[in-house]
């Protein structure tokens, strides 16, 4: 009985989730580095991207844009998780603050630089080959 559930609790992948992410969230609240660990963890998904998408050229012979786009955009998350909650100090309460300090700027830039790589990661999507021949599979 104690093996059956033991089984179904690891068979259900969500549950298992679910406990690293409050081990996870209850270690860094003990020790006082919940910013630190989310960075760390953006760093980690970073590398994981760029090995797949190193390895699926290896194995495909190709490159696929939404993997590195994936990257750049946790890449500019990171950035700008460091920018708001690290390193602004700054009021920013009206839009010339923005251009008077240079990391209210900083973080007006990097807005648009995820926005940016969101429409890209949109159009590597949608023009990808997996989509388009979907489509044409799906319509036959």
């Amino acid at each position: 009985m104690i093996k059956n559930r033991l089984t179904r609790f690891f068979s259900q992948k969500l549950y298992i989730e679910l406990s690293i992410a409050f081990a996870l969230f209850f270690i860094a609240l003990l020790l006082d580095m919940l910013m630190d660990f989310i960075i760390y963890m953006l760093y980690f998904i970073i590398f994981l991207e760029i090995v797949r998408a190193v390895v699926n050229y290896i194995r495909e012979q190709r490159v696929v844009m939404s993997l590195l786009v994936d990257a750049f955009i946790i890449l500019a998350l990171r950035e700008f998780i460091v920018n708001v909650v690290k390193v602004n100090q700054e009021e920013l309460s009206t839009i010339e603050q923005i251009f008077s300090n240079a990391t209210n700027f900083n973080i007006f830039i990097l807005s648009g630089v995820i926005i940016f790589l969101f429409i890209v990661r949109y159009f590597a999507v949608k023009t990808s080959q997996r989509y388009i021949f979907g489509k044409r599979e799906g319509s036959d």
